[in-house]
């Protein structure tokens, strides 16, 4: 094949010309290696942050409220306070207050409106409805309470 003169050559020869813009195998290698050392060095600091929020997290679940609920006395005239406990009586209630006397002056309670779980093992002071039941002595559906 000729040349013309003023024309480029479509066809090169390979072994004249290294290619400049290519990675070579070291710089590929040295590229992949900072780039896993990078991640490994951000993902442990990741780890640190998501272990911080997880550990506010459960210290505000451990703060209760001092009071909680609907404040509204005229609904809920009855009051009652002990120490909550966990478990009704043959199905009538899921909490109970204990109260000086003995179980026969237990309330047994229930809520709609107030998580009680989070006072369990807590002397309260609860305002609520009463209502008639066949095997507690006392079943009250808790608007309000009060941690004394």
């Amino acid at each position: 094949m000729e040349s013309v003169p003023g024309s480029k050559n479509l066809i090169h020869d390979l072994d004249s010309k290294t290619n400049e813009n290519a990675f070579t195998f070291s710089q590929f290698f040295s590229f992949f290696l900072v780039a896993v050392v990078a991640g490994l060095i951000l993902g442990f600091l990741f780890s640190f942050t998501k272990k911080k929020a997880a550990k506010d997290t459960q210290v505000a679940k451990t703060k209760v409220e001092k009071t909680a609920g609907i404040a509204d006395k005229k609904t809920f005239k009855d009051k009652a306070e002990g120490v909550l406990e966990e478990g009704g009586i043959d199905g009538e209630g899921n909490f109970h207050l204990e109260r000086p006397g003995g179980e026969s002056q237990n309330v047994y309670l229930t809520s709609t409106t107030v998580d009680l779980s989070q006072y369990i093992n807590k002397k309260v002071r609860v305002w609520g409805e009463t209502f008639s039941s066949e095997k507690a002595g006392w079943l009250m559906d808790v608007g309000l309470v009060e941690v004394l």
